[in-house]
């Protein structure tokens, strides 16, 4: 009985051992998608892209160039 006991257990390990294996080489083998490219700006570039800060910064050169004819 002992004996038997003994094989079902190496038989278990082995065969666990077999699964983890593959799993593992599956993990492996499987291709994970590179870095995406970035079709925004980055920080303060897009900020900078904004139609309301275009604005402001359109505002703000006109009450400059007022100010410089007074």
């Amino acid at each position: 009985m002992d004996e038997q006991r003994r094989r079902d257990r190496l038989r278990s390990f082995v065969l666990g051992g077999v699964v983890g294996a593959s799993a593992v080489l599956a993990a492996a083998m499987r291709r994970r998608p590179g870095p995406k490219t970035r079709q925004t700006p980055i920080g303060l570039a897009a900020f900078e892209e904004a139609p309301c800060y275009r604005e402001v910064v359109e505002q703000t050169r006109h009450e400059q160039v007022a100010q410089r004819r007074t």
